[in-house]
């Protein structure tokens, strides 16, 4: 009996890709997963080294984050086992900073905003002052709806705050959250994920600001686990598999059995490979991948009449993006020593030059007694750094030797995603979802409430798949 369901192509096996191949075959569809790289996790993922398997980056989750979590809770991924959790903190290694106390885990989720509250008045190294006037700007920004004029900084939105509020508070969290220096950084946005964190929904045990850090790779936790599930339920996964030409053909099932008579279906050309024929397409590639196909696709001949222009400004917004690079430098301390914070994530006093890392992260060996690895992240690092990799490196070795009283860390890798993220600024004009009522766009760029996030991403591929559900409804027709 031939499968008549519809047939959808996701190309791009980051995390918006995954979660979109997931909610599609959730839905009885067919699925097609292609990946240009030899490996699953995009932007997101563990990389080979010669010290064995480590992360591209640091990227962790919070308790609000009820997308991530639902989906790797579909999975079957033991999220007590996968993620360890800890209150929201940033706290320094000299014990200066801001911890969210325990007990407040336990509020109902309108009070959130008090652990937060608790956290700023206890804040070590701070002046009564400081911390008042700390505690006064959440209270204005909560009695402002967390909204604010759409073109205003993250800076403007702390003017009149003493300087070390800003710097061991505001600033921190704002370049973890936007990956953006907050000169350019979107107050809006910041507002956004500042509420999420305090007052959106979390499943349980969880609070909404909850740290949530991966105790294994990134693989390991999302890539590993998706795609398995994928291949169990027939999803033809396919890696190498780049994508060079997008075509619109006659739709390749009939109206009677599902979608629109109108709707094209779609002829994906794979380099090195065989060619794939599908109902409906999931662009989940980078911005400016999609980008490419889109534009070769508009100039074709049977580009559907009236969507040319449509993709075109689409394309424009894509290549207006302007994106930043993260780097993660990995350190190995002297054997015998051991981490002595009570939390495995460290804030770090930050200079553009001298001490260009944000963040320290710990990582205990595989086994019991095995030596830590230490992953100091580097966001946004000053364009002078570009092309100097050891000299970064070297860099972070100095800042952390110093922060953590060290005697010795010795460098073991540098990992540098180019294009780790983009800038999150004031009114910024994203690209959006639907593209045509068979093709729709995801990734952490595409037009949403976040910034370049895990969540972003994943909230982007679930977005799509209901789109595209949309779609494959008799009668639908996006209006141009």
């Amino acid at each position: 009996m031939v499968n008549r369901a519809p047939h959808v192509a996701v190309v791009g096996g980051g995390w918006a890709g995954l979660a979109a191949a997931v909610a599609a075959c959730q839905r009885g569809w067919r699925v097609t997963l292609l990946e240009a790289s030899p490996h699953w996790g995009g932007r997101a993922r563990r990389v080979a080294s010669r010290i064995g398997p480590l992360d591209n980056g640091q990227h962790i989750l919070i308790g609000a984050y009820h997308a991530t979590l639902g989906l790797l809770t579909t999975l079957g991924v033991p999220l007590d086992q996968a993620l360890q959790r800890v209150p929201m903190a940033l706290a320094y290694p000299d014990g200066g900073g801001m911890r969210v106390p325990r007990w407040t885990r336990t509020l109902p989720r309108p009070a959130h905003a008090v652990g937060l509250a608790a956290g700023l008045l206890g804040a070590q190294g701070w002046t009564w002052r400081e911390r008042g006037a700390a505690l006064a700007r959440l209270v204005r920004w909560q009695l402002a709806g967390w909204r604010c004029a759409p073109l205003a900084t993250v800076a403007e939105l702390c003017v009149g705050l003493p300087p070390r509020v800003v710097a061991d508070w505001v600033e921190p969290l704002a370049v973890a959250a936007l990956n953006t220096p907050i000169q350019q950084a979107s107050g809006a946005v910041w507002l956004r994920v500042l509420h999420d964190a305090l007052h959106g929904p979390a499943p349980a045990p969880y609070a909404p600001s909850d740290l949530l850090l991966p105790r294994a790779d990134l693989g390991t936790l999302l890539p590993d686990a998706a795609t398995r599930w994928l291949a169990e339920r027939g999803a033809t996964l396919r890696r190498r598999a780049r994508v060079t030409r997008l075509q619109a053909i006659a739709a390749a099932v009939s109206a009677s059995d599902h979608g629109n008579a109108d709707a094209p279906a779609w002829r994906l050309t794979v380099a090195q490979g065989d060619p794939v024929q599908a109902d409906a397409v999931v662009l989940a590639t980078p911005a400016w991948a999609s980008a490419r196909l889109l534009q070769a696709l508009a100039a074709d001949p049977g580009c559907p009449p009236g969507w040319e222009a449509r993709w075109t400004t689409w394309v424009s917004r894509a290549l207006a993006l302007q994106h930043a690079p993260i780097a993660t430098v990995w350190l190995a301390p002297p054997p015998g020593w051991t981490w002595r914070w009570p939390t495995p994530m460290l804030a770090l006093r930050h200079h553009p030059e001298r001490a260009p890392a944000q963040f320290v992260f710990a990582r205990a060996g595989a086994t019991p007694g095995a030596d830590w690895r230490l992953a100091c992240v580097v966001s946004a690092p000053d364009p002078a750094w570009h092309g100097r990799a050891a000299d970064l490196a070297a860099a972070v070795q100095r800042q952390v030797r110093q922060a953590l009283a060290l005697p010795d860390a010795q460098v073991l890798a540098t990992v540098v995603e180019q294009r780790a993220t983009f800038a999150c600024t004031p009114g910024l004009a994203r690209p959006w979802t639907v593209l045509g009522p068979t093709l729709v766009a995801a990734g952490d760029h595409v037009e949403g409430p976040y910034p370049a996030t895990l969540e972003g991403a994943v909230r982007s591929g679930l977005h799509a798949v209901e789109a595209l559900d949309a779609a494959l409804t008799p009668g639908f027709w996006p209006r141009l």
